[in-house]
């Protein structure tokens, strides 16, 4: 049967089709619901919603081929660009994510360290929708609960002050408090930044000078802990946060490991905080997904997913189309060799002067290679022709 011929993909760019116009019961057009450009490409993960107001600002992203502006809308039929390649936004809210991990000491939790010191985000699993936030920050000498979510809304009502969310530590300090220092530390204590307080501490013993206690607190502010303690000249030697809000650190995750909350459970959380749960069906596992989301694991470290706005803005030609081939300073890339190299990679070229020696360096010339030249005797010996054989082909 004769092959048929591949039909041609006609790469012409389409129009973007218009939206339906929905009327109502006298006939006037319904107005569509619209949602901010900038917020729904921060849920698609490309960066936060103050980074998508500067690329939206920077022109690099159009909508039905018109450049997008800074605080524009659109619905689910409008085709939206990022440097001419299409892209599906999430205009129906999903059920977030949230992670708990068991953040050990000598790791900050910050996306950019100057420094190059070793972050929390360095190990988080990526992610399709969003990006992770940290609920609550966690100094370099603290270990103990850290909370990650895709949620901003989540994330907030977390972190808020007005929200007065109970933070729950164990605390070592070198020394022990007397009962008045427990009465000033629960009634408020003067410190740099204002008054501080502890809702409740209590004594959980010790061994020598070090002495557990047992604090909870509704403030996140910078070190807070540690200063109320040393506000009485008693340094704290180890500082572990166990819970935060209804969220308790299970003791089966041990320090450098995660476990991802089942769905239930996140709904349990959107619930406890007064945010709308997602009307879509709770996604139904199987039971090696069941049995794989409830496992705790030990994260590795992975290089982290650079911001759109890092990126290279791709040039588009007179139609629209993006086309690559020129860098940000205009100057088109490395030739390739056969297999996909640069030439950049193969090593400096060597130029010669005008009596034949190198410019840069010398070309030191290869040793030839000791081969071995195939001699008879490597041969084996052939077979004794059997009789069987000799009289095959006679009649």
């Amino acid at each position: 049967m004769a092959r048929p011929f591949k039909q041609q993909r006609d790469t012409a760019r389409k129009a973007p089709q218009p939206a339906p116009v929905e009327l109502d019961a006298d006939g006037v057009a319904v107005p569509q619901h619209t949602q901010r450009l900038h917020k729904l490409l921060a849920l698609a993960g490309l960066g936060s919603r103050r980074d998508m107001e500067e690329l939206i600002a920077s022109g690099r992203v159009t909508i039905n081929g018109q450049t997008a502006q800074v605080g524009a809308g659109v619905t689910a039929h409008d085709m939206v660009r990022v440097d001419g390649r299409p892209l599906k936004l999430p205009f129906e809210a999903e059920l977030p994510q949230v992670l708990i991990y068991h953040k050990p000491e000598g790791e900050i939790v910050s996306q950019d360290d100057p420094e190059g010191r070793a972050t929390v985000f360095d190990k988080l699993p990526r992610i399709k929708q969003g990006k992770w936030i940290a609920i609550g920050r966690l100094d370099i000498n603290t270990s103990g609960l850290l909370i990650f979510t895709n949620s901003g809304e989540l994330a907030n009502r977390f972190m808020h002050p007005r929200y007065e969310v109970e933070r729950e530590y164990a605390v070592r300090v070198f020394g022990e408090l007397t009962d008045d220092q427990i009465a000033m530390l629960t009634h408020g204590v003067e410190l740099e930044d204002g008054p501080a307080s502890f809702d409740r501490i209590i004594a959980q013993g010790g061994e020598g000078a070090n002495h557990w206690y047992q604090v909870i607190i509704r403030e996140g502010r910078n070190r807070e802990v540690r200063r109320l303690f040393e506000a009485f000249q008693l340094p704290v030697s180890r500082l572990m946060r166990v819970r935060f809000g209804p969220v308790n650190l299970p003791p089966r995750v041990k320090r450098g490991s995660m476990l991802k909350l089942e769905q239930k459970q996140v709904v349990e959380l959107l619930e406890w905080a007064g945010l709308p749960v997602p009307k879509a069906p709770l996604k139904q596992l199987s039971q090696r997904e069941k049995d794989k989301a409830t496992t705790v694991f030990v994260p590795k470290v992975r290089k982290q997913r650079g911001s759109v706005l890092n990126r290279v803005p791709r040039e588009l030609t007179a139609d629209g189309e993006s086309r690559s081939g020129t860098t940000r300073e205009g100057s088109k890339p490395e030739s390739r060799g056969a297999y996909g190299k640069d030439s950049a990679s193969r090593g400096p070229s060597v130029s010669r002067g005008p009596d034949g020696r190198d410019g840069t360096r010398k070309s030191t010339p290869k040793k030839p290679v000791n081969r071995r030249i195939r001699q008879s005797a490597d041969l084996a010996a052939p077979a004794m022709q059997k009789k069987s054989d000799r009289n095959r082909g006679r009649g």
